[in-house]
């Protein structure tokens, strides 16, 4: 497999990338209508453990949903980013 390949600018990762960094608060449900993705939690895990995202989950209703955000007041310069959302970060750099 062509590894360049595996990194798409238009990724279930830079979907989640960029919605947090829009400041908004994603579920599975959202990313499932707008990207047709099912992996937002294992996303959002590695973004967290691996990348230090500083994101916050609040667990919402009956089922439990997760509910994402970024950590109000975090500076987008301060991440490290996944290589297949390096083009949204503001410095250029992949991790």
């Amino acid at each position: 497999m062509n590894s360049d390949k595996w990194y798409s600018g238009q990724s279930q990762v830079f979907w989640t990338c960029k919605a947090l960094l829009e400041g908004r608060t994603i579920t599975h449900k959202t990313e499932i209508r707008e990207v047709r993705g099912w992996r937002l939690g294992a996303i959002v895990h590695r973004l967290r453990r691996h990348y230090g995202w500083p994101i916050e989950a609040e667990y919402r209703g009956p089922d439990n949903v997760a509910h994402y955000r970024l950590m109000p007041g975090t500076d987008p310069a301060s991440l490290r980013f996944p290589r297949s959302a390096v083009d949204l970060d503001p410095k250029g750099d992949a991790a």
